[in-house]
């Protein structure tokens, strides 16, 4: 038995479950956006949180990490039944291609599992839709739940991406746009009286300089959820 399970938010830096291989690469026709509603993990149902989905796209991909779970039935169905419970705001499973670094033509795996969501507010309930950069900002800015706060959903996202050598330029706006709300600077400092009102926690030191253009020093990031 084996499945494969593609992650492009907290999956990549996350995964939670026990997988036997992993490797970094893409799927095609598909774009990050921050659409979907999380009421249980990085928000509530009364302030929810902003977390990313999936949006087809012809033309686009999106970078990511792809794991794989073989063995019995019993490891994939616990590793299935977690998955299914974390991404419990995402009402699909799609089978897609998936493409490892340097791979055009010939998909690396078929039939790779990825959670996506129906861009419908009438049929999920938990699709938020777009919104202007300022305003979704603002809400990742503020909201929080039992797993932290949504802000570090994004930085870690961020993070995350940097990591793998595959820069999301839509999550770096949107993260610098929530420290602009935050009132902070690339270091995770208060501009006002910032000798004493350091952001809780240690600002993210990367693995090499991060590009001075594009990328600002990660305030904070707590990697607790989904």
């Amino acid at each position: 038995m084996v499945f494969w399970v593609f992650g492009y938010g907290s999956l990549v830096w996350n995964p939670g479950f026990e997988y036997d291989d992993k490797m970094i690469g893409y799927i095609k026709n598909y774009r990050r956006v921050f659409d979907l509603a999380c009421i249980d993990h990085r928000g509530t149902p009364e302030h929810p949180a902003r977390t990313c989905t999936l949006e087809y796209k012809e033309g686009a991909t999106c970078w990511g990490a792809v794991f794989c779970v073989r063995g019995d039935e019993e490891k994939e169905r616990l590793a299935m039944a977690y998955l299914e419970n974390r991404e419990c705001e995402y009402d699909q499973k799609t089978t897609v291609d998936f493409f490892k670094d340097g791979a055009i033509d010939e998909p690396t795996l078929s039939g790779v599992i990825v959670f996506t969501s129906t861009p419908d507010k009438e049929s999920n309930k938990y699709y938020l839709g777009p919104a202007p950069l300022e305003d979704m900002a603002n809400q990742i800015a503020t909201a929080f739940g039992p797993c932290g706060n949504n802000r570090d959903y994004v930085f870690s996202l961020e993070k995350a991406m940097f990591d793998i050598g595959h820069e999301d330029d839509m999550v770096i706006e949107l993260a610098n746009e929530v420290r602009k709300v935050l009132g902070i600077t690339g270091l995770g400092i208060p501009k006002e009286n910032s000798s004493s009102n350091r952001l809780t926690g240690p600002p993210l030191k990367p693995k090499s300089p991060m590009s001075p253009h594009k990328l600002l020093r990660l305030p904070e990031a707590i990697s607790m959820d989904t």
